[in-house]
This record gives structure tokens, C-alpha cells and sequence, in this order.
């Protein structure tokens, strides 16, 4: 552990107008876990790129085995031993795993691939990683977790010895997480040294030998292995003691504002649901994959068309079957997946706040400008936006504006009911507690909400009440004085209220 594999010092890299990184170091040892974590903007993805080739910093230096390397494209840093797995899976789905694999390296026979040597050469990389597919297989017929692993055995077939994952369990199933900890795992004690960027503190504590806090593009400072905690990290990352992170205050619940009485929706036909979220209440809606609990909020959205039940908003019964009937209704929904469902990424920011109000605020028919610009202004200030303009493009913007984006669109429209599902995902602490905040604010208010996530730590930090599914029902509900996380849990694996639940 005396000589670093990978180090970097002092590196600096300004873009017009942003100084990302100004003089950040960092050493990662053989066989080493390595966690980079930061809030969005600390400059945690330039770095990443820098030590990947994909950019070149201003000044500073970067070594491989005590060696300065000049990292000048991503070609430069495979031939050091440097692989970058992007969030984004960068594999061709036409391709079957075996042509992903060795992608422009194909093994030739008189001037042509040689298929069969192909297939033989990558085995061994999907054993490595634990993954049991016929090389022909499409990669377009795997399901995420799987193509992650070709990923992960692309990176290694370049005979990388540092594998850089950015966010790799943020479009994961549990179980699909919990098989990358163990490929990561034996990947460590086989000699690959990882730098691991996750906004999940958890994955982080589980999984770290080590950890580096960015803060505002400068080292924040550094954890070891035994004093890696979660408040410590927070305390790093944002400059403060986040003791109040929550800052959840009991509300005394109003009138029923959202009353679902038998639902059945598409998902779970055979399950009837029944529950009721008063004003200025926080619900969560708590289970594991698969519970139902995204199907529940897309039907009662209209979304997905509700195959049998009653619902009711402020006492007047609704048939939402579109979104439009349901934000006419007083529903809003602030969906998973921001990007693909929430946000029009080429749109700019005015665009996007406005567009749930467009049919409200129009005028003779037209696109009423002055009220969109009125109105994100209003949003951007509310919500603490960080754009220079309400002209900026919304895919330039750091993935927790984005959502607040996403959140301003929506109580634009003065919702009577907000849906929320997995509102926090893939954003950094600092913007998890103002849209916390944000909820206690609405609550106050007078607005229901009813949120879906699969953070433990959120469920039980911010809910008046949590109702609980499994496998399309509900089966519990826990008041506030009642909340643990083995009490979820009973319930989540199918245990009755106050019974001995399954633990699978």
C-alpha cells in the first residue's frame, strides 16, 4: 500500500465560465475500493473523465505506478490500464456479447473476424464476472443488470487494472445491486483496483476501503475504512452538520384529499387496494421491487388505465383515465425516471416549468408568454434552481436541478395531490434536503402527498404514515410512533400486521 497505482495531483480544469476542478489530488492503491463522492457540481464526473482521457486537465500531473502518463484520449488510458463504465451503458444492442466485448479489437483470420475465436476469448471475462449468457446473445435481449456486467467485462477484457464506476446501481433492481457488490468484491481480492462514484451512502459504507469528498471542485477531505459513517460523509460533503437533515415535523392531517377504495390496477388485476392520504399528510408508500407501489401512482395518474374501483380527490369522484383528466382533477405526478418521463431534455428551462400549465394559461387559443416567463421565475426562485436563465437548456443543468425542474412543473399547476416516485434518485445530498424541505413546505401548506422510495432512511425521515405493499397488496399500514425498519421490512416480505413475518 506505500506506492500508489493511480495518482493524481493537483489537477485543475476550467470551462468557460466554471472552474470544475481547482488543484484536486487523489491516490488509489492496488486491489483497492475507492469512493468519490460529492454533491452534483463538485466536480466528481470531470475528474472522472480526466483520469478516463475523455478530457485533458489545464495543469497538474497523473501517475500509473509512480510513472507520470499523459492521458490525451481515451485510447491513451485503456493502454494505461484505465476504464471508464459510464452511467449510461455505452454497449451496442444490435451486437451480441461476444462483439461488444472485444469491439473494435475483433480477432482476425485471413482479414476477417474469427467468430469462433471470439466466443472462446470471452468466456473467461464473463466467468470473471460471474455472468452465465451465450456469447451470441444479443446484448439487446438482456435485461440492465446483466448488460452492466458486460460492461464490467468489456473494461476487463482491455486488460484494465482500474475500473472507474459512475452510478452503477442507479438503474438497478436490488437484487441485480447486491450481484454487482459481489462481482466488485471478487474483482478486489483478485488485484482491480476500482474507483466507485455512488450518491447511495449506503453502497458507499458497505463497500469502500476508502473514501474522497469533493466539495465545489477542491478535496473536502478523506475517510478511512473505519471511519466511513454516513453523518461523517454528509458533514464533508456539504460543509455542515446535517443533524436536522429531515427536519420532519408531525402534521395534524386535514380532510381526505386522495380516497382509493378497491383499486385494481393492470400490474396486480387480482389485488384490490384501499387507502386514503389526507391534507397536509406524507405518506410513503413503502416494499420491495415488484411490490406494485410506481404501478399504484401511473394508474391513479391515469397512465395506465385503472381495471376496476372507486377514487375520490377532495370528495368529488374522478374517472382519471389520462393525465390530462387527472391534473384537471388536482393530481400531479413527479414520475421515476426524470429524464426519459419528466424533463424535455432540449427544452429549455421555461419550456419545461410551464409545460403542465400550457391549456390553463393560454390565451385566445395562443402560448401565453408573459405568464411562462412569470411563472419560471416564480418556480426558479421557490425551488432554488441553479441556472444562469430560465433560457438554459434543462440537459445541461446537474441532476438535482433537473428534478426540482421537474417539481416546479408540477405545483405550477397548484395540485391538491402531489404523487411523488423516488423524488431523491441519482441526486446529491445537499439537493435531497431542500426538496425534503420542499415537502414539509407543501405539507404545511395543505397539499397530500404520497411518495414512493426505496431509501429506508427517507421513508422513515420524512412519513407521517407509511403503507406498505407486497406482491400488488397491501399489507400493512404503520403510524409515525410505530416506524422501524424491521417493521417495514415484516411487512414488506409478506408478514401481517403484528405477526411473525418471512424474512426471505
Amino acid at each position: 500500500m506505500s506506492v500508489p497505482l493511480l495518482e493524481a495531483r493537483n489537477l485543475v480544469k476550467s470551462f468557460p465560465g466554471v472552474r470544475a476542478l481547482k488543484g484536486v489530488s487523489l491516490e488509489l492503491y492496488p486491489g483497492e475500493v475507492l469512493a468519490v463522492i460529492g454533491e452534483n457540481g463538485a466536480g466528481k464526473s470531470t475528474l472522472m473523465k480526466i483520469l478516463a482521457g475523455v478530457q485533458t486537465p489545464d495543469s497538474g500531473t497523473i501517475h500509473m505506478d509512480g510513472q507520470v502518463r499523459e492521458l490525451r484520449s481515451v485510447h491513451d488510458a485503456l493502454a494505461a490500464g484505465i476504464a471508464l463504465i459510464h452511467q449510461e451503458l455505452n454497449l451496442a444492442d444490435n451486437l451480441d456479447v461476444a462483439a461488444n466485448l472485444f469491439l473494435g479489437r475483433e480477432p482476425l483470420r485471413f482479414g476477417l473476424i474469427d467468430r469462433p475465436r471470439l466466443r472462446r476469448e470471452a468466456r473467461p471475462y464473463l466467468e470473471a464476472v460471474g455472468l452465465k449468457v451465450d456469447p451470441d446473445a444479443l446484448v439487446g435481449t438482456l435485461a440492465i443488470g446483466p448488460q452492466q456486467l458486460v460492461e464490467i467485462a468489456k473494461a476487463l477484457s482491455t486488460q484494465a487494472r482500474v475500473l472507474i464506476m459512475d452510478e452503477p446501481t442507479s438503474s438497478l433492481s436490488s437484487g441485480e445491486a447486491e450481484n454487482l457488490f459481489r462481482v466488485i468484491r471478487d474483482l478486489r481480492s483478485r488485484g482491480v483496483s476500482l474507483i466507485y462514484i455512488s450518491h447511495r451512502l449506503g453502497e458507499v459504507t458497505a463497500l469502500a476501503d476508502r473514501v474522497v469528498v469533493l466539495r465545489d471542485g477542491e478535496n473536502a477531505g478523506e475517510l478511512a475504512a473505519g471511519d466511513i459513517r454516513h453523518a461523517a460523509m454528509v458533514r464533508l460533503m456539504v460543509g455542515r452538520d446535517l443533524s436536522q437533515f429531515y427536519a420532519h415535523q408531525v402534521h395534524v392531517p386535514g380532510e381526505p384529499r386522495l380516497e382509493v377504495e378497491r383499486l385494481r390496477t393492470s400490474a396486480h388485476p387480482q389485488q384490490e387496494i384501499s387507502f386514503q392520504v389526507r391534507a397536509g399528510e406524507i405518506v410513503g408508500l413503502s416494499g420491495l421491487v415488484g411490490a406494485g407501489r410506481t404501478e399504484v401512482l401511473l394508474t391513479l395518474f391515469g397512465v395506465t388505465p385503472a381495471l376496476g374501483g372507486r377514487v375520490r380527490v377532495a370528495g368529488a369522484e374522478i374517472a382519471a383515465q389520462t393525465p390530462r383528466e387527472a391534473i384537471d382533477a388536482g393530481l400531479s405526478l413527479v414520475p421515476e425516471d426524470r429524464k426519459q418521463q419528466g424533463v424535455v431534455l432540449g427544452m429549455d428551462v421555461r419550456s419545461n416549468v410551464s409545460l403542465a400549465s400550457l391549456r390553463r394559461d393560454q390565451r385566445h387559443g395562443f402560448r401565453n408568454r408573459r405568464r411562462e416567463t412569470e411563472l419560471s421565475a416564480e418556480m426558479i426562485g421557490a425551488m432554488r434552481i441553479k441556472t444562469p436563465d430560465d433560457r438554459q437548456v434543462v440537459q445541461f443543468l446537474s441532476g438535482g436541478n433537473q428534478q426540482k425542474v421537474v417539481l416546479g412543473k408540477w405545483l405550477a399547476t397548484a395540485p391538491r395531490v402531489l404523487l411523488l416516485d423516488e423524488p431523491t434518485r441519482g441526486i446529491d445530498v445537499g439537493a435531497k434536503q431542500e426538496i425534503y424541505q420542499l415537502m414539509e413546505e407543501l405539507a404545511r401548506q395543505g397539499v397530500a402527498i404520497l411518495f414512493v422510495s426505496s431509501e429506508m432512511e427517507e421513508v422513515l425521515g420524512m412519513s407521517d404514515r407509511v403503507l406498505v405493499m407486497h406482491e400488488g397488496r397491501l399489507t400493512g399500514e404503520l403510524q409515525r410512533a410505530e416506524l422501524s425498519e424491521e417493521a417495514i421490512l415484516h411487512l414488506a416480505t409478506g408478514g401481517t400486521p403484528g405477526g411473525e413475518g418471512s424474512h426471505e
